[in-house]
């Protein structure tokens, strides 16, 4: 049971919730700024993230926890608004929500095997390499 709560059940909630993201990102009403659709999405995660760190807490306070603070966390919410405004304005402009994720999954899952070999030092190998292709192949499935 352990394997599960630990390498299996992260993935079935990333793949929930971005099912629940995506319905969500697609369901911003016309004429609504998305900026403003995503301050209150903030605003619902910060309450909710506060309200889980006191649940989970294993000890600590915030001012000290905020004083393990580095640079990814500030970073990691610049990329995320823009992440969602992207989105959002994927969906506006017309882009189908099965095309949209596989698209950008595609070209992420791509970039990203780069990003680990540059960055991490992760091997380059010939089944990643062939994973590309497979990528790209879909993507020239889903346009055919």
């Amino acid at each position: 049971m352990g394997d599960f709560m630990t390498y299996v059940l992260p993935i079935v909630m990333i793949v929930f919730f971005n099912i629940i993201y995506h319905i969500c990102s697609k369901s911003v009403p016309d004429g609504l700024s998305p900026f403003l659709s995503l301050a209150v999405t903030y605003l619902v995660g910060f309450v909710l993230s506060i309200l889980l760190f006191f649940i989970t807490r294993t000890g600590g306070s915030v001012l000290s926890e905020l004083g393990r603070v580095n640079w990814a966390a500030p970073v990691l919410g610049i990329s995320v608004v823009g992440l969602e405004a992207g989105f959002i304005y994927a969906y506006k402009s017309g882009w189908e929500i099965s095309r949209a994720s596989l698209v950008q999954s595609s070209f992420l899952a791509i970039s990203l095997i780069f990003v680990g070999f540059i960055l991490y030092n992760e091997p380059l190998t010939w089944n990643k390499m062939l994973g590309v292709l497979v990528c790209i192949a879909g993507l020239v499935l889903i346009y055919l």
